[in-house]
């Protein structure tokens, strides 16, 4: 089987670039940060083959995809336009969406909004969370030395200046950071150093949030991997990603209106042990109780030793689930 093509389509009034594979009733896949359609390489041939038509974009903002300049265009509505424009490119009448990171986020919401496109959702990583009763970024946690990583991200420019210095090093850091070997990795390390915990997901003020010295690659990520994601960014920079996270509390604002709707779309929940996500405070009990905002949740599926990159971390695991989740939708 050849492997996946790449094309630009028309969708909600910008371009996206696809890769896509196979033929069939139609998957559509998407990613988080700081990734591209290059994430889901595992999946697009394993759903190719089981016979499906796999679809992931670069979300907007990334890789080849447009990048809207100004902040306020990347809300969760332009998102789940997006992907709806997705659908209409292709002539299709539906779809299943797959998301992981904040594409996990987007896929929730864009089933729980569409589901008369979005016909199922097998989401990655991130659990659905309720509403919450105050802006987000108003209880994100933050020290006089340290923020949540979230926090770090609002101010434009700042983020962007120290990962766009050398982006194959960031992307290093970052995927072997939040992976099952990294998390492994930073306990031990803490663990011997004998200093404080500072928390799950909080950034040095003083430091930024890279680490100072170099990292391995995981043992799931190729060089060649990291060169091809080291180049998307260096091309495309990191502002486009970045502005998903100032638009949190806007989202928090626009979702109002849909207070109490429920996603009511057969799902399905994947997410390693190791994930930093499932370490978030609330995390846990957001998983215990997801079913009662989804109600038709199939099953929610823990990988042992798996960290944050669900997809590339655990390609065989992963593709098994999704295409047994698939097989089980009626037509």
């Amino acid at each position: 089987m050849s492997g996946p093509t790449q094309r630009i389509i028309k969708a909600n009034g910008i371009n996206l670039n696809v890769a896509e594979q196979g033929e069939g009733p139609l998957v559509l896949l998407c990613h988080g940060f700081p990734e591209g359609w290059y994430s889901w390489r595992h999946q697009l041939e394993a759903l190719a083959a089981a016979g499906y038509h796999a679809v992931a974009p670069d979300m907007r903002g990334y890789g080849k995809s447009d990048k809207p300049e100004a902040i306020d265009q990347y809300t969760i509505f332009h998102m789940v336009g997006d992907l709806v424009g997705v659908l209409d490119a292709y002539a299709a009448k539906d779809a299943v969406i797959v998301g992981h990171d904040w594409g996990a986020a987007i896929a929730w919401h864009t089933a729980r909004l569409r589901p008369d496109r979005f016909r199922a959702a097998a989401i990655l990583s991130v659990p659905y969370r309720p509403r919450s009763e105050v802006p987000p970024t108003s209880v994100m946690p933050q020290t006089e030395d340290a923020q949540f990583y979230q926090l770090y991200f609002q101010e434009p420019g700042i983020a962007e200046a120290e990962f766009e210095a050398d982006p194959r090093k960031t992307l290093a850091a970052m995927l072997f950071g939040g992976s099952g070997e990294g998390v492994t990795a930073i306990r031990a390390m803490t663990a011997a150093s004998g200093q404080p915990f500072k928390g799950v997901g909080m950034v040095s003020r003083e430091d930024g949030m890279l680490p100072k010295v170099q990292v391995p690659l995981p043992s799931w990520l190729s060089a060649a991997d990291l060169d091809y994601y080291g180049g998307e960014f260096a091309r495309s920079g990191f502002r486009g990603p970045l502005n998903y996270y100032r638009n949190i509390d806007r989202n928090w604002e626009l979702m109002g209106a849909f207070e109490g709707v429920k996603v009511v779309v057969p799902s399905l929940y994947i997410a390693g042990d190791h994930d930093m996500v499932i370490a978030f405070p609330g995390a846990a009990e957001q998983i215990a109780n997801m079913k009662q905002s989804v109600p038709q949740l199939r099953e929610i599926k823990m990988l042992p030793g798996c960290g944050h990159w669900t997809q590339q971390e655990r390609p065989q695991e992963v593709n098994a689930a999704l295409v047994e989740f698939l097989r089980s939708l009626p037509n």
